[in-house]
């Protein structure tokens, strides 16, 4: 028997957290409530979670302190929950690692939603592509770079990149289509799949920390086209 996907759930109101885990539970998924940042990071490695669920404004140490330190030592995915809705809140948030934001009050369905589309992404032990030297699968490979979709893996420069999967997916699709010019709003269709927060710069966000982690090439790069958005150069 498969085992199950747990979801650490973090959020000091127990109205809501009750409400959410009843949802994932008719899911078959394993949950585990919290009620502040301390007891979260306590609690994070021993339940050892697939994805967390992280509510912004808890007492103590907030979200954005917490998605921190879990970032500094996992990849796990976290999807952050507030009713603070600005675009200034949601941009930190993904920039601190979040794989997604949503706003309360949301619907239950739409959370369920969202959580099984980043777990589908995600892959809790992945292969590294220096394994695979004959890099089966769906994958681009450049000089000193392979994207490799199937295990969810990169290369760069010799050495695996640890990348969260919507990083990994949006460097995979721009090379994947070599100087060909996307917009934002295609970007958002494409990687997220679903009507996002409506916040275009959250391509933004994702190509800044790409970049952090994929410095430009001599043969390639990932370029800015200003006033419509982004495309994976290769210099010929």
């Amino acid at each position: 028997m498969a085992e199950k996907q747990r979801i650490l759930i973090v959020d000091d109101d127990s109205n809501i957290s009750e409400l959410i885990s009843l949802y994932l539970l008719k899911e078959c998924y394993e949950t585990e409530i919290v009620g502040d940042g301390e007891e979260a990071l306590r609690v994070f490695p021993e339940f050892r979670p697939h994805l967390v669920l992280l509510d912004l404004m808890l007492p103590g140490m907030d979200g954005y302190q917490v998605c921190r330190e879990m970032r500094s030592s996992s990849q796990v995915p976290i999807i952050m929950l507030s009713a603070k809705g600005e675009v200034f809140d949601k941009v930190l948030g993904l920039e601190l690692g979040a794989d997604d934001y949503m706003i309360k009050p949301f619907d239950s369905k739409e959370l369920v939603a969202r959580v099984k589309a980043v777990l589908r992404r995600y892959q809790t032990n992945p292969v590294p592509a220096a394994l695979h030297t004959d890099h089966q699968g769906d994958y681009v490979e450049y000089p000193d770079l392979i994207v490799n979709l199937t295990n969810y893996s990169v290369i760069y420069m010799g050495h695996s990149i640890e990348m969260p999967p919507k990083e990994l997916e949006l460097l995979y699709f721009l090379a994947a289509s070599p100087n060909q010019v996307f917009t934002r709003e295609q970007l958002l269709d494409h990687i997220w799949g679903y009507e996002y927060i409506g916040d275009t710069r959250t391509v933004d966000v994702h190509i800044k920390r790409l970049r952090e982690k994929i410095k430009d090439h001599a043969g390639w790069a990932l370029t800015t086209v200003w006033g419509i958005g982004y495309k994976f150069e290769v210099k010929r």
